[in-house]
């Protein structure tokens, strides 16, 4: 069967975040899917298979990182959207049923894809949690928690400068959220494109760094949006690999628009 690798989040090979794709006609065992994941060794894995005409939605997929599967996966999604539009399996908006509802990828004229996820609530906490600074390896400014919607705290920090910087003990910080923690700050020069930016270690489920976390951004997108006062902003992801995010908070929805390039391309012989 055919297996892709597709950089998200970018527009050039080897930036953004990887993911793998594989276009099935039904989901084997988890067991299968799973040992799939921890081969192609990326943050995520996407399968998918294609639902009966008629239906809410026209594919069904699935996400699962090297450890786990996950409960939502921006980047993963805009890959598999990319697949089935590059290779010509669909044209227009494709809707996806996962475990986090009915998800829809939209082309855009710019080659671009825009993806319609639900927007994670975000509840303050009145303090940082104890030992949260010390793990992560910087003071908190606000803490919030996005609850069961992602199992993430969303951390602002003092400056860009700082997020960029961080060199977080991974195993401590495992203690502090379901999945992981999204540190954050306003962007230092907005004339550069951006507005804020952003790192997520996912320790959790196997990933210590996300390159680029689509999900994470439904969370930044209301967070954002509330301070600078704006409801359309782009987001960089400040890891090594880095990408742009397009967000646009709609109320309980946010729209994620991105690139995507396949890198590679080849078969899997199991």
């Amino acid at each position: 069967m055919r297996i892709r690798i597709v950089d998200a989040f970018t527009d050039r090979p080897f930036a953004g975040n990887p993911a793998g794709v594989l276009l099935l006609d039904a989901f084997p065992d988890d067991a299968w899917l799973q040992s799939v994941a921890l081969e192609v060794n990326h943050a995520e894995t996407a399968f998918a298979h294609p639902l009966p005409e008629g239906g809410e939605a026209d594919w069904a997929l699935r996400w699962f990182t090297p450890a786990t599967e996950v409960n939502m996966c921006g980047h993963a999604t805009l890959a598999t959207a990319h697949v089935l539009h590059s290779t010509g399996v669909t044209q227009g908006p494709v809707r996806f049923a996962t475990l986090s509802g009915v998800l829809v990828a939209t082309p855009g004229e710019d080659g671009s894809l825009t993806l319609d996820f639900p927007t994670a609530p975000l509840t303050e906490e009145s303090a940082a949690p104890a030992g949260l600074a010390e793990a992560l390896g910087a003071e908190p400014i606000a803490v919030h928690d996005t609850g069961s919607s992602l199992g993430d705290l969303v951390v602002e920090l003092a400056d860009e400068k700082t997020v960029r910087a961080l060199a977080p003990d991974f195993r401590a910080l495992a203690g502090h959220s379901k999945r992981g923690v999204i540190a954050t700050a306003r962007a230092a020069a907005p004339a550069q494109g951006y507005d804020f930016v952003s790192r997520c270690f996912f320790p959790n489920v196997g990933i210590d760094e996300d390159p680029v976390t689509g999900s994470g951004h439904t969370a930044l997108a209301p967070y954002w949006a509330a301070r600078l006062g704006r409801d359309e902003l782009t987001g960089l992801q400040a890891s090594a690999r880095s990408g742009l995010v397009r967000v646009a908070l709609r109320g309980e929805r946010t729209l994620l628009t991105g690139h995507a390039v396949t890198t590679i391309e080849g078969e899997l012989n199991v």
